[in-house]
């Protein structure tokens, strides 16, 4: 009996143009290059322009993942973009970048799972597949995070960066095997009694304003490393391989610390992680997708290649997908 998967034929990224250094920082912020380096491993992220939203950069990841792809927007017919930085209250998003990509039909909407955002819109996109909902879906992480930044707060305002991701993925038939390309397996999990460790102090419905990010970066560490490997483990589990099979692993892009803990945790060599903490910092739900098309972009990354993602963000959520490229 064929079995359906959700497969990638395409993926891209963008970028904003300005690029913000440690250094650069440091002229404002009460912190120096190597404090930032020796506790996050980031030396550089790049922040939007005046003018410039979470849509237009979804929009041009978008437009280089359909041109990775060879195909045209209009053979796409649902769009989940993951962001917890959107233009508007609402619409969503997704509906602008619908309309920035010249979609005249299918559907689009947001996911908001902060940092675990892309896992969890892999995993609703490759439902909506499977269930036979939708035929090829984009699949975007974009964030704006620059715009919520408490600039007086050195503990977290060097940490995130802003840009876009986006992956499609296409219905294709298979034979129902952990050789099978596409979507094997995810895993997701939230605990809302942890939402103190991070957060953002406004609301719609609690402050009517957009409020800055908070967070206990060491209680989220603590959480961070054993949720991920244990995640991780379960999707590996469902897809039925090991962590010798796994080809890459595509962490959320948090924190150089926390990842290498994390696959000390799974015994995975770091020579099999994917790293651009350094050069993104956390784009909170991009950065999974960043990395994915950068990694691709490099030749790291080819058909067939066995992936692990695994990512954390406020909620707290986490989640795991493993697929083959």
């Amino acid at each position: 009996m064929p079995t359906i998967r959700a497969v990638p034929i395409g993926v891209g990224h963008f970028l904003p143009e300005r690029i913000v250094t440690n250094n650069e920082l440091a002229k404002t912020v009460d912190t120096s290059d190597e404090w930032i380096k020796t506790r996050t491993g980031i030396e550089r992220r790049h922040f939007a322009a005046e003018g410039e939203f979470t849509s237009d950069l979804a929009i041009k990841a978008a437009k280089n993942a359909l041109k990775n792809a060879k195909i045209s927007a209009n053979e796409i017919d649902t769009i989940v973009l993951a962001t917890s930085t959107p233009d508007q209250t609402f619409p969503s998003t997704a509906t602008k970048v619908q309309a920035g990509l010249g979609m005249t039909s299918g559907f689009a909407f947001d996911i908001q799972a902060v940092c675990a955002g892309f896992a969890y819109a892999l995993t609703t996109a490759n439902s909506l597949i499977v269930s036979g909902q939708s035929k090829k879906v984009i699949v975007i992480g974009a964030e704006t995070f620059s715009r919520i930044m408490d600039w007086n707060d050195r503990t977290t305002c060097v940490l995130f960066g802003d840009g876009a991701g986006a992956i499609i993925l296409e219905a294709q038939k298979f034979e129902g095997t952990s050789k099978d390309r596409g979507i094997l397996a995810c895993d997701l999990s939230s605990d809302g009694k942890y939402n103190d460790l991070l957060y953002v102090d406004g609301g719609v419905s609690t402050t009517q304003t957009t409020g800055v990010l908070r967070m206990q970066g060491q209680e989220v560490f603590k959480h961070a490393v054993g949720k991920l490997a244990e995640s991780g483990e379960n999707a590996m589990s469902k897809a039925g391989v090991t962590s010798e099979d796994v080809d890459w692993i595509v962490p959320h892009q948090a924190n150089l610390r926390i990842i290498k803990s994390t696959a000390k945790k799974m015994s995975v060599p770091m020579e099999k992680v994917v790293l651009t903490v350094q050069d993104h910092g956390n784009t909170s739900a991009a950065s999974i997708p960043l990395a994915l098309s950068v990694a691709v972009e490099k030749g790291q990354i080819v058909k067939n290649n066995l992936i692990l993602t695994e990512a954390i963000g406020g909620g707290l959520a986490w989640g795991a997908v493993v697929f083959r490229w």
